[in-house]
């Protein structure tokens, strides 16, 4: 393989994607050549455009609606005909028939209620369409984005250059694993995965061309605000001088939090429907989706165009009574703005936490969004979580004060569309430094000039073309400590169950293509036969290194993930004997986390993979 002539960064997101690149050539120190790809995607049957964003967006259309050749792009033309269509006419053609679109796929890749490799979307489709796994969703996404690439610059073929594909920092390492497989699948070579906020601040720092060692300072933390379709992500950054020059670190993330674009949507539409009920028009489940997509397209208009006051909303009928066959309303950039102002930024003290209710014995299946759809809430929990996360970096010590109830931002990044709204930019700033105020704090300023639809995908670009050894890195690796449950060895009392401790196979912090063993621990593993371990994962317990046992931790210190489940092969010995090991932990460097059972004199490894089936699947 040759080397690469660009570095090419991914936004695989939750409603847009996109793709970026840097002339690795061309480029020479901080000041990169970049780009951002026009991708080919299908608009209308038969019509081809291309548009800087591809909408994350797939629709499996019945098997006559097409007519030969309407679902024809440059790259397979002479191909057989496929069974469905990705992007713009997707999205499009989904908001008048839902039942058979596909969207918040990545969401679902990080569901672990369900098996993300099986075929569930659209989950509430009819039997007669066809479904797909979230999994698969994704692999088209990608395999797209990739044709592209190769329709435009088929001298530099997609799989000789460097490849970075973003992700939410909140991700557990088998929503890693499985975005990695669907880039795998998608025919990506050669792999790495990058944060979503980290890609946000690598975009800023590349499109200030320098300028950005005069914006911030040693001791400055950066908050990064990350609201996008599906998800709130939230990254502290922290600035350090080392030998003249300064260096970011990642110093801590959010955990992950279903709470993003698409509860805006829904929650609009449902103020739409209370209009169109007292109007005497009651919807159905059909028309409340084709309702919700309708909701999204308004609110970006009315959101990013302050001249816009009023849009119509066109919902289609199935009566034959209605005249013209559709219900029709509309939804003022007033309504907009004051809804998700009041329902998802009310203004709240410091001290504020999401609220918690009881839910039912029995619910649909579906995401598992947040049940507190406030993100100031959410914001405030997270800046009370770290509170000490900067206590041990240099340069950071006694900086809070004692009486301090949250850590203090000094800056703050916005990305995500949603971000578009100055209104909404404006009271997250304006709540964060209400905060800071009532602490004797100086308020935090706003990191201007973030290209919100295109930031990740630019920022992802600019990381590959930093490790190669060229502009400034943001130092970080794990965003969380790893622990596997440990049940202690106690004689059977009924009523009650062994204790467990948490055993650290991976401290936080841990860089990629590390690999640290357990010093002294050893197990019996269980071969040729299904075993599985119970898996935490901490964002707060900073100082634990690997082979750190915990006998007690509070309740929001460690935090349950999917549990590991492996069958070993047994290679020469009988299914079911135990195996003396040695735990490995390793971060590749992709930016998965592997766990591998050694056997004693390094003869035999085997990989411990992390469930990605759900908590109810089994092998």
């Amino acid at each position: 393989m040759s080397d690469p002539r660009y570095a090419i960064g991914i936004d695989l997101g939750t409603t847009h994607s996109a793709l970026s690149y840097v002339d690795l050539e061309a480029s020479d120190g901080e000041q990169s050549v970049h780009g951002v790809l026009a991708v080919p995607q299908l608009t209308a049957p038969g019509n081809v455009g291309e548009l800087p964003l591809l909408p994350s967006f797939l629709y499996l259309p019945h098997a006559e609606e097409m007519a030969p050749g309407e679902l024809s792009l440059p790259w397979r033309e002479q191909e057989s005909p496929t069974d469905y269509v990705v992007g713009e006419m997707a999205r499009n053609r989904g908001a008048t028939t839902p039942i058979r679109l596909v969207s918040s796929a990545k969401s679902w890749l990080c569901h672990p209620g369900v098996d993300r490799r099986a075929a569930i979307l659209p989950n509430d489709a009819p039997p007669e369409v066809a479904r797909v796994s979230p999994i698969e969703a994704s692999t088209r996404y990608l395999a797209h984005l990739r044709a592209a690439w190769d329709a435009a610059y088929p001298e530099a073929p997609f799989t000789e250059q460097e490849i970075t594909v973003t992700i939410p920092a909140s991700f557990d390492p088998a929503a890693r694993e499985l975005t990695a497989e669907a880039a795998t699948t998608a025919g990506y070579a050669a792999l790495t995965l990058l944060e979503e906020p980290q890609a946000a601040l690598y975009s800023w720092i590349q499109g200030s061309e320098g300028r950005w060692r005069k914006e911030v300072k040693p001791g400055d933390i950066i908050l990064v605000v990350d609201v996008g379709g599906g998800t709130s992500d939230f990254s502290l950054i922290a600035i350090l001088e080392r030998d003249g020059q300064l260096e970011p670190h990642r110093v801590a993330v959010g955990e992950h939090i279903l709470l993003g674009g698409d509860n805006m949507d829904l929650a609009l539409a449902h103020l739409v429907a209370r209009k169109v009920a007292a109007a005497g028009t009651q919807l159905d489940p059909w028309q409340m989706r084709s309702l919700t997509y309708a909701c999204r397209s308004a609110k970006e208009s009315l959101l990013a165009d302050p001249e816009l006051a009023a849009l119509p909303i066109v919902i289609p009928s199935r009566s034959s009574k209605l005249i013209g066959g559709s219900i029709r309303t509309e939804l003022t950039r007033e309504e907009v703005t004051s809804f998700i102002l009041e329902g998802f930024f009310p203004q709240v003290e410091a001290s504020a936490r999401p609220t918690v209710r009881a839910r039912a014995g029995l619910t649909q299946l579906g995401l598992p969004y947040a049940q507190d759809a406030a993100i100031t809430r959410h914001l405030a929990a997270f800046l009370g979580r770290q509170l000490d996360a900067t206590s041990e970096l240099e340069g950071f010590a006694g900086k809070l004060g004692a009486d301090a109830s949250f850590l203090h931002p000094t800056a703050v990044l916005f990305n995500g569309g949603v971000f578009k709204s100055g209104i909404l930019v404006q009271r997250i700033l304006s709540t964060v430094n209400d905060w800071l105020y009532l602490e004797g704090a100086e308020g935090a300023r706003m990191l201007a000039g973030a290209d919100l639809d295109l930031a990740v995908a630019r920022g992802a670009a600019y990381y590959s073309y930093v490790r190669r050894g060229h502009g400034v890195r943001i130092r970080g690796g794990t965003a969380r400590s790893y622990y596997v449950a440990v049940e202690s060895a106690m004689p059977a009392i009924p009523g009650m169950e062994p204790p467990i401790q948490a055993l650290c196979v991976a401290p936080f912090g841990m860089e990629e293509g590390s690999e640290e063993e357990l010093p002294t621990q050893e197990f019996g593993l269980v071969v040729g036969a299904p075993v599985h371990f119970r898996f935490f994962g901490s964002s707060v317990r900073r100082q634990d290194q690997i082979g750190t046992m915990l006998d007690f931790w509070d309740a929001d210190e460690l935090q349950e993930l999917n549990e590991i489940h492996a069958t070993l092969s047994s290679e020469g010995r009988q299914a079911g004997d135990v195996v003396q090991v040695k735990l490995h932990a390793k971060v590749t460097e992709a930016g998965t986390l592997e766990l591998m059972a050694v056997a004693r004199g390094d003869s035999e490894r085997w990989k411990v993979e992390f469930d990605v089936r759900g908590q109810s699947g089994g092998q």
